[in-house]
């Protein structure tokens, strides 16, 4: 009962937030407004569930996800579920975030820390984060953004679809042809 209590509520704020955005997207500036400030309040707390240790930086992802609502509205389609919709980019736009802050922590980290440098090594995530960033780097993006989106950050293949441009068809071969051209790859270099 309680499921089935959820799955009714998050349908009725589907239909009101989609309903606000279609009245926003035929010009009602106040409807678009109310829009984008309860859009918003849905936002942090999809992005403070999982980002624990940086609250600090969810208003400003918060703002970056609506203005790529904003700048990317004329994409949306009607007749596919709003929130699907939102949160393809919410996801996309957090990705972005994760590995501009991984960048940054890895040529920021201090030296300086006895304990830190004593400290027992776990690289192998890191390393294989790495590696497996430079085997996507040489694929070309219509094979690359699929495995992205598809296997790495969990998007549907619609969803996808969507994100990129690319047909379903598309998505599901780039997927399929650039894991085959990764698998070679790593046999080759062993």
């Amino acid at each position: 009962m309680n499921r089935t209590n959820d799955i009714t509520a998050a349908q009725a704020k589907e239909a009101h937030l989609r309903a606000l955005f279609l009245r926003g997207l035929d010009g009602d500036a106040a409807g678009y407004r109310q829009f984008l400030t309860e859009l918003g309040a849905h936002l942090r707390g999809f992005l403070r569930r999982r980002l624990h240790d940086s609250a600090a930086d969810v208003e400003d992802l918060v703002q970056e996800i609506l203005l790529a609502v904003h700048n990317g509205r004329h994409t949306y389609r009607d007749e596919q579920p709003l929130t699907a919709w939102i949160h393809a980019i919410a996801r996309y736009k957090l990705t972005d975030y994760f590995r501009a802050r991984s960048r940054h922590e890895a040529l920021n980290d201090p030296l300086d820390d006895a304990f830190e440098l004593l400290a027992a090594p776990d690289l192998e995530p890191a390393q294989a984060r790495r590696d497996v960033g430079k085997l996507l780097e040489q694929l070309p993006d219509r094979q690359r953004l699929p495995i992205m989106h598809v296997k790495l950050e969990g998007l549907s293949v619609t969803e996808t679809a969507q994100l990129t441009g690319l047909s379903e068809s598309a998505v599901k071969i780039g997927v399929h042809r650039g894991l085959k051209v990764l698998a070679a790859k790593i046999r080759g270099s062993r």
